[in-house]
């Protein structure tokens, strides 16, 4: 499987506990869940253009 797709569910997984912490009360939490959001919205394009680069490398053969 792509690393890319690992490094989404490893994320994922780190912000499940920010997540819990800011909305039982933790604001500080959510400055970090922001940034692991942004994250894996950088992580979904690198891995959307790996998808179409892979699948157009198919297609060529």
């Amino acid at each position: 499987m792509s690393q890319i797709f690992e490094n989404i569910k490893k994320t994922i997984a780190d912000a499940e506990a920010d997540v819990t912490k800011f909305y039982g009360g933790n604001n500080a939490a959510g400055s970090r869940v922001r940034k692991a959001m942004q994250d894996l919205r950088n992580m979904a394009q690198d891995l959307r253009k790996d998808v179409l680069e892979t699948k157009n490398a198919r297609t060529k053969k």
